[in-house]
């Protein structure tokens, strides 16, 4: 087997393990007894950020390792797709 494909099937497999746990690990939607995650942002959002703006402090305080997380997955799709488009030579 090239150096390559050992690398891919390697990477593949621990991408496999990660959703594999992930599933287990995953809150049950909409189960009762949980907090509300909408009405703790509404109570608590100028004491735990320190802005007025609901809205703004959702997408850069509460979410913001969200947003950089599927940041890194579309990074991690494109260099995967040149990885595989990429002529050897």
């Amino acid at each position: 087997m090239e150096k390559r494909t050992i690398v891919a099937v390697v990477v593949f497999a621990i991408v496999a393990v990660f959703f594999f746990f992930s599933i287990f690990l995953i809150h049950p939607f909409g189960k009762p007894g949980q907090v509300n995650m909408d009405d703790h942002i509404i109570a608590n959002t100028q004491n735990e950020t320190g802005t007025n703006n609901g809205v703004t402090s959702t997408v850069f305080d509460y979410r913001g390792f969200d947003t950089l997380g599927e940041a890194t997955i579309l990074f991690t799709a494109v260099a995967g797709v040149l990885m595989i488009f990429r002529r050897v030579k």
